[in-house]
Protein backbone atom coordinates (compact mmCIF):
# COMPACT_ATOMS: atom_id res chain seq x y z
CA UNK A 1 0.00 0.00 0.00
CA UNK A 2 1.39 3.42 -0.78
CA UNK A 3 2.21 5.83 1.93
CA UNK A 4 -0.31 8.97 2.64
CA UNK A 5 1.99 11.35 1.44
CA UNK A 6 1.41 9.61 -2.22
CA UNK A 7 -2.56 9.90 -2.24
CA UNK A 8 -5.05 12.64 -2.34
CA UNK A 9 -8.84 12.07 -1.13
CA UNK A 10 -11.89 13.03 -2.49
CA UNK A 11 -12.65 15.90 -0.43
CA UNK A 12 -9.01 17.53 -1.07
CA UNK A 13 -9.59 16.88 -4.73
CA UNK A 14 -12.90 18.68 -4.38
CA UNK A 15 -10.87 21.58 -2.99
CA UNK A 16 -8.30 21.91 -5.86
CA UNK A 17 -10.90 22.08 -8.25
CA UNK A 18 -13.40 24.41 -6.11
CA UNK A 19 -10.18 27.07 -5.81
CA UNK A 20 -9.14 26.67 -8.97
CA UNK A 21 -5.82 25.84 -8.80
CA UNK A 22 -3.29 25.14 -11.12
CA UNK A 23 -2.55 21.20 -10.93
CA UNK A 24 -2.61 18.33 -13.47
CA UNK A 25 -5.12 15.94 -13.34
CA UNK A 26 -4.28 12.99 -15.44
CA UNK A 27 -6.73 10.31 -15.82
CA UNK A 28 -4.79 6.83 -16.77
CA UNK A 29 -7.79 4.67 -17.74
CA UNK A 30 -8.38 3.22 -20.79
CA UNK A 31 -9.99 5.60 -23.83
CA UNK A 32 -13.20 3.22 -23.25
CA UNK A 33 -13.84 4.16 -19.41
CA UNK A 34 -13.08 7.97 -20.07
CA UNK A 35 -15.44 8.14 -22.67
CA UNK A 36 -17.83 6.89 -20.26
CA UNK A 37 -17.46 9.56 -17.99
CA UNK A 38 -14.63 11.67 -16.16
CA UNK A 39 -13.85 14.04 -13.92
CA UNK A 40 -13.73 17.54 -14.87
CA UNK A 41 -10.31 19.29 -16.08
CA UNK A 42 -8.77 15.64 -15.81
CA UNK A 43 -6.16 15.33 -18.54
CA UNK A 44 -6.31 11.80 -20.04
CA UNK A 45 -2.67 9.71 -20.54
CA UNK A 46 -3.26 6.12 -20.55
CA UNK A 47 -0.64 3.88 -17.62
CA UNK A 48 0.87 2.84 -20.49
CA UNK A 49 1.75 5.92 -21.88
CA UNK A 50 2.54 8.27 -18.74
CA UNK A 51 6.12 8.15 -18.91
CA UNK A 52 6.85 8.88 -22.58
CA UNK A 53 3.72 11.95 -22.02
CA UNK A 54 6.01 13.03 -19.42
CA UNK A 55 8.95 13.44 -20.83
CA UNK A 56 7.59 15.74 -23.62
CA UNK A 57 8.80 19.09 -23.55
CA UNK A 58 6.67 21.54 -22.43
CA UNK A 59 5.49 23.50 -25.47
CA UNK A 60 4.74 19.92 -26.70
CA UNK A 61 2.79 18.80 -23.60
CA UNK A 62 1.01 22.00 -23.53
CA UNK A 63 0.30 21.80 -27.55
CA UNK A 64 -0.94 18.38 -27.03
CA UNK A 65 -2.72 18.23 -23.63
CA UNK A 66 -4.00 21.81 -23.69
CA UNK A 67 -2.71 22.06 -20.31
CA UNK A 68 1.21 23.17 -18.74
CA UNK A 69 3.07 20.53 -18.36
CA UNK A 70 3.68 20.61 -14.18
CA UNK A 71 7.45 21.43 -13.38
CA UNK A 72 9.18 18.37 -11.68
CA UNK A 73 8.91 19.96 -7.97
CA UNK A 74 5.37 21.01 -8.30
CA UNK A 75 3.11 19.50 -5.61
CA UNK A 76 -0.36 19.27 -7.59
CA UNK A 77 0.66 15.92 -10.05
CA UNK A 78 -2.69 14.09 -9.16
CA UNK A 79 -3.39 10.67 -11.06
CA UNK A 80 -6.26 8.56 -10.72
CA UNK A 81 -7.96 5.45 -12.38
CA UNK A 82 -10.98 3.63 -11.91
CA UNK A 83 -10.53 2.14 -8.52
CA UNK A 84 -6.81 3.64 -7.41
CA UNK A 85 -4.13 0.66 -8.45
CA UNK A 86 -3.14 1.80 -11.59
CA UNK A 87 -3.38 5.61 -10.24
CA UNK A 88 -0.79 4.15 -8.14
CA UNK A 89 0.80 2.63 -10.70
CA UNK A 90 1.01 6.01 -12.57
CA UNK A 91 2.39 7.86 -9.39
CA UNK A 92 5.18 5.70 -9.03
CA UNK A 93 6.61 6.41 -12.62
CA UNK A 94 5.98 10.07 -12.01
CA UNK A 95 7.96 9.84 -9.02
CA UNK A 96 10.45 7.72 -10.85
CA UNK A 97 10.87 10.76 -12.99
CA UNK A 98 11.48 12.96 -10.60
CA UNK A 99 8.07 14.14 -9.79
CA UNK A 100 8.54 13.78 -6.32
CA UNK A 101 5.65 14.99 -5.08
CA UNK A 102 3.09 13.44 -7.64
CA UNK A 103 0.01 11.83 -5.74
CA UNK A 104 -2.79 9.11 -6.65
CA UNK A 105 -6.35 9.99 -5.87
CA UNK A 106 -7.06 6.50 -4.70
CA UNK A 107 -10.51 6.54 -4.75
CA UNK A 108 -10.75 7.06 -8.60
CA UNK A 109 -13.48 7.65 -10.85
CA UNK A 110 -15.25 4.76 -8.97
CA UNK A 111 -15.43 6.86 -5.55
CA UNK A 112 -15.74 10.26 -7.88
CA UNK A 113 -18.72 9.37 -9.54
CA UNK A 114 -20.48 7.84 -6.67
CA UNK A 115 -19.92 11.33 -4.65
CA UNK A 116 -20.99 13.44 -7.49
CA UNK A 117 -24.18 11.29 -8.32
CA UNK A 118 -23.26 10.51 -11.95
Amino acid sequence: MSSPDKQISYGDLKSLLAKGSEFLLVDVRSKDEVDRGHIPGSVHIPLDSVESELSLDPAAFQAKFGVPKPPLESPDVIFHCQMGRRGAAATEKARNMGFQKARNYAGGYKEWSEKEGK
